[in-house]
Formats: structure tokens, C-alpha cells, sequence
């Protein structure tokens, strides 16, 4: 029996502290290239209004010192790349600290660079840049972050150790009190582990007690962002022991992280965490069905609105309805405006847009003509191809409607050969659709500005995923908060984000993509078209409660309200009672 003394030890219980935040990835600026797509950029906008809520908050990352990649696109839509230098002395300051990691029984020295995240009144959100290009250590050890996810699997279980047990130590090198660890996504899992080993007294733990574990889950949060199941980090049993080695693989074989005898990252921050979370309503369910021996919840995403609300719709608000930057729930106020405020700062937006289409392709686009938008990381199940399942309906409807224009962007995976065939084959199709009613473009190096441009200035944004593939997305989620409806299969936010003819429309499921062409097509043809040429007032309408009712929701400030009180700082009456009862089993 563990003694009383134990029980009644201090435990760094989630009531007040410092949260530490985890993410591989994170969208800090736009001339920092620190992120690869969704997670990251949700990972920033979560930053972003911690700073404007005032949470006491640090977040941890890699400097990703080389950055994702530059993407180029040839006429025939073959991708090509290049690393995306830059330098952190142009943003961030070095830390003095320095904490060390093992890795295949090295010694990893490594730093931190240190970059402050102001908020809307001043407050101050710190984000620590981990990175290894130190002397001390080897050539391939100093290179550890210069790659956000390159390199094969040892290089980033690599990577994974220093974000993690590297971050956990780092945050103590640096005097945080911290309380809460969240992980977003399973890349840093390996902190419940640096955790685990301070619980029994530092270094590589002997006996692991109910207890130790308890403890750690009292202090570990974890939000899992993908149902895909290649998603899920996992490394075999030999890259584990060689990497992390063989006492420390042990110990997460003792408690239950392997599967089908890999070492599984979310299995592990699920072991090891009190609070776990989807990120959209559906994929909370898909979830717990993949893994059905916890309790995860779910809290959908959100997109920061000063970050991707154009500039004209933000005078418009800030004219109308000022309050909206202390409180989005004042968005709902929008479906009061006078359409034509809605209707003359999207066509601003619209115009931008346009502009910085030709200024990177000398194709000019018709600013009154319908203009699809369809842009996100490249992947085989987000069907970029869908559009063209029956192209010679898509020129009819074209035609119809008096035009048509379709902005593609996205970029696929160095590695995913699948994926850049997917993006010659969308250029190839809108060469040969190209015709005066209907002009497709592709516009490469899709980022942070780019995205920002697209969201706001297109007529609708159309989303095709295989369900229930999508564990949220949030790119739609921009163009509602720009009053830009969606036209989208029902997966991810989408779902509790749809409104038929109210915020967008939705594609209906079918038993395969030829049926949900034909929705998508019926739609287009009969209730989107329609209404943008003849109906200019109903469209306004349509635009406003678009923006007004899913701009009030699907917004990072609601989203770190919730974590706020559902992860970081719920009643810690029964993570003591846990802890207390572990104590006494052991």
C-alpha cells in the first residue's frame, strides 16, 4: 500500500497556473513558414486569441529552421519544391536556456528562440521556438529541426523527442509554473513521458505506480485532429528502442501504448491524459469508435476573425457593429446591416482578389461573374477531381449561368506521389475545359495571404471530402466569417455549420462520387447560381446570416472559452479524488 504521506503530497492540480501548449506546427506570422496547413494555422489562431482572452499561456514548437516547402507548379501542374529559409533573429530573441534530450543515446543539446504573440489589449502570449543547430552537437543532431515533417519516420520520432521531452524541460529551464500540458495532436506525446520520468524521481523510472500515472494525467490534456487513420503517428518496436531506448520503451510497453505492435503517439497522450477531444461534433463520434476505451469529447474548431476577416468587411463592422472585437457573439448583429454594406465590402475583397490572381497568372477574371473557390492541402480523399466528374454538365451550367470561374490552390506532400497527380490532373482538366464561360485557374504556393485572399474574395466555397475524412476543416469556416457561404459535403464543421440556403447549401450523400457530382451539380444549377445572377438583395441576405449566425460560433474565442472550461480549468475535485485513490491502490 502506498503511504499516506504520498496522498497527501503537493500535485500541480489544474486550478490556476500556466498552460503549456504543444503543437509540431504552428502559423505565428506570415513570413514565418512554421506550418504546413490546417493544424498549424489552427494551432496560431488558438494562440491568437489566448492573447486576446488574456490566458496564461506559453506554447512550444520547433523552429523549423528550413521551414515546410515553397511549392512551384510547371504549365502541366508537376510540383516541384524548394526549402523556405529563414532567419529567427529577425523575430525572435534566444533564450539563455539550455536543456538536453537523448536520442539513439546522444546527447541533444537544445535552445530556445523565443517570439511574443501580443494580444488584442497587450496581453502576451510566448512562443518557444525549440532548436538544435547548436555546435555542441553532431551535424545530423544540429539539422533535427530545420524540417517540418520531412525526412522518414526516425527522423521525426527524433523531432518528436526533442518537442516534447525537450519542451517539458525547457519549460522548467525557464521558470514556468506550469499546470496544464496540452498536446495538440500525438506528435507531442512524448512529454507525458519527460512527466512521467520527473513523477519517480528524474531520469529513466523504475516501477511505474498508479499513482505516477495519475499524477501525469491530473496535469495532460490532448486534442486528437484526425480521423484518417495514416494519420495517427507510429513507430515500430525497433525504431523505438533504438531511438528512445530500450529502458524507456519498455516502460510505454508496460503501459499499454503499442498496437498491433507499433508505439502509437495518440494511444500514448490518451494513456496519459485526464481530458481528451475531437475537434468537430462528427469527429468526436468517429473517434471513440477508433478508439473506444476512452472518453473523448469533442470541442469544434474555430478561425481567429481579426486574422481572416478582410479588411473591407472589418470597416464595415467596425462601422456597424464595433463591438465585435471583444465579443463575437456581437456578430449576430450583421443580419440587421443594410445590404448593400455586406454586398460592396465583399466586392472589395472580390477585386483584391481578382488582382493578385493576375498579377501571378496575366489571367483577368470577370469580378461579375460566379466564382467558385476550392482550396486546402492536397490529399486524395478532399477529391479536388469532383468538379469534373461529368465536365461536359459543369460547361452546360457554366454557360447557364452566364460563367463561371473556379480558383484552385493547395499543396500536396513531397512524398504524396498520389496527391501531385491529383493536382496535374485538376490543370489538365481546366486546360482543356478552358472556354469563355467557364475559366479554371490554379494558383500555387498556396499560404497563409493566399488564404486569406481566397476565402474572402470568392462567391462560395465549395468542399468535397470522402466522409467522414474530414475531422473539421476550418478554411470554411474563414469564408463564413467574410459572409461567404458554402456549398460542401456534410463532414467536419460542416455539419453543424449548414443551414440549407441559409449559410450554404450541402452536397447529399450518394453511394458513390458520380451521385455526389450530381448533387453538387443540381445545387449549383438550380439554388447558387440562380440566386447570385438574379437575386442580388436575397444574396445579400444570404451573405448576412452566413456571417451572423456561424461567425458567432466557429471562432477561436469561443473555442479557448471552452477549453478553458472544460479542459484547462474544470472542477479539480475529481482529478484529486483520482489521484488520491491511485495513491491508496498502489
Amino acid at each position: 500500500m502506498q503511504t499516506s504521506s504520498r496522498a497527501s503530497s503537493a500535485l500541480s492540480l489544474p486550478a490556476s497556473g500556466h498552460v503549456a501548449y504543444f503543437s509540431m506546427e504552428i502559423a505565428i506570422h506570415p513570413a514565418i513558414p512554421t506550418y504546413s496547413g490546417g493544424l498549424g494555422v489552427l494551432a496560431g489562431d488558438t494562440l491568437r486569441s489566448a492573447a486576446d482572452l488574456e490566458l496564461p499561456l506559453a506554447a512550444f514548437t520547433l523552429l523549423h529552421r528550413k521551414g515546410y516547402f515553397r511549392q512551384h507548379l510547371d504549365a502541366a501542374g508537376q510540383q516541384t519544391e524548394d526549402v523556405q529559409p529563414w532567419n529567427p533573429e529577425d523575430f525572435c530573441a534566444e533564450e539563455a536556456a539550455r536543456v538536453a534530450v537523448s536520442v539513439e543515446e546522444r546527447t541533444v543539446v537544445v535552445r530556445a528562440w523565443r517570439y511574443d504573440l501580443v494580444g488584442r489589449t497587450g496581453h502576451v502570449i510566448p512562443i518557444y521556438l525549440l532548436d538544435t543547430d547548436l555546435e555542441e552537437n553532431s551535424g545530423w543532431d544540429r539539422g533535427l529541426t530545420d524540417h517540418l515533417y520531412g525526412g522518414d519516420t526516425n527522423y521525426r520520432l527524433q523531432q518528436e523527442i526533442v518537442l516534447g521531452m525537450g519542451g517539458v524541460r525547457m519549460a522548467s529551464a525557464l521558470g514556468i509554473d506550469v499546470n496544464v500540458y496540452h498536446m495538440n495532436e500525438g506528435h507531442a506525446a512524448l512529454l507525458t513521458l519527460a512527466l512521467l520520468e520527473r513523477e519517480t524521481g528524474g531520469g529513466i523510472p523504475g516501477k511505474v505506480t498508479q499513482y505516477d500515472v495519475e499524477a501525469v494525467r491530473a496535469k495532460c490534456v490532448f486534442t486528437t485532429h484526425t480521423p484518417v487513420p495514416a494519420g495517427h503517428d507510429r513507430f515500430s518496436a525497433e525504431q523505438a528502442g533504438r531511438i528512445l531506448g530500450q529502458e524507456r520503451t519498455a516502460r510505454l510497453q508496460e503501459q499499454e501504448t503499442f498496437k498491433d505492435g507499433m508505439l502509437n503517439m495518440t494511444l500514448l497522450a490518451l494513456r496519459f491524459s485526464r481530458y481528451a477531444n475531437g475537434v468537430a461534433l462528427q469527429h468526436g463520434k468517429v473517434s471513440r469508435e477508433m478508439f473506444p476505451e476512452f472518453p473523448i469529447e469533442f470541442i469544434t474548431n474555430g478561425v481567429h476573425g481579426p486574422t481572416w476577416i478582410s479588411a473591407p468587411v472589418q470597416q464595415m463592422l467596425d462601422e456597424h457593429v464595433p463591438a465585435w472585437r471583444r465579443d463575437h457573439v456581437y456578430l449576430r448583429s450583421v443580419i440587421d446591416l443594410p445590404a448593400r454594406a455586406i454586398l460592396e465590402a465583399h466586392a472589395q475583397a472580390k477585386e483584391a482578389l481578382l488582382a493578385e490572381v493576375a498579377s501571378r497568372t496575366g489571367m483577368v477574371l470577370n469580378p461579375k461573374v460566379l466564382t467558385l473557390g476550392f482550396a486546402r492541402r492536397v490529399a486524395t480523399y478532399k477529391r479536388a477531381n469532383l468538379l469534373f466528374t461529368d465536365a461536359e454538365r459543369l460547361v452546360e451550367i457554366a454557360k447557364a449561368a452566364g460563367g463561371l470561374q473556379i480558383l484552385y490552390a493547395g499543396k500536396a506532400h513531397p512524398a504524396d506521389e498520389p496527391g501531385k497527380a491529383l493536382i496535374r490532373e485538376v490543370v489538365e482538366r481546366a486546360q482543356a475545359l478552358d472556354s469563355e464561360a467557364l475559366k479554371i485557374v490554379y494558383l500555387e504556393n498556396y499560404e497563409w495571404e493566399l488564404g486569406a485572399q481566397l476565402t474572402a474574395g470568392v462567391d462560395v466555397w465549395v468542399n468535397t471530402p470522402k466522409r467522414p475524412y474530414e475531422a473539421s476543416g476550418t478554411s470554411g469556416m474563414k469564408a463564413a466569417l467574410n459572409g461567404v457561404p458554402s456549398l460542401s459535403i456534410l463532414d467536419g464543421w460542416w455539419i453543424e455549420g449548414w443551414i440549407e440556403g441559409v449559410t450554404g447549401w450541402a452536397i447529399e450523400d450518394g453511394a458513390n462520387d458520380a451521385e455526389e457530382a450530381a448533387s453538387l451539380y443540381t445545387k449549383l444549377e438550380k439554388a447558387v447560381a440562380p440566386l447570385y445572377h438574379d437575386a442580388p438583395e436575397k444574396w445579400a441576405t444570404l451573405m448576412k446570416t452566413t456571417l451572423s449566425i456561424n461567425g458567432t460560433f466557429f471562432n477561436t474565442n469561443r473555442m479557448v472559452q471552452q477549453y478553458t472550461r472544460n479542459a484547462y480549468y474544470p472542477t479539480t475535485e475529481a482529478v484529486h479524488a483520482k489521484v488520491e485513490e491511485a495513491a491508496f491502490a498502489d
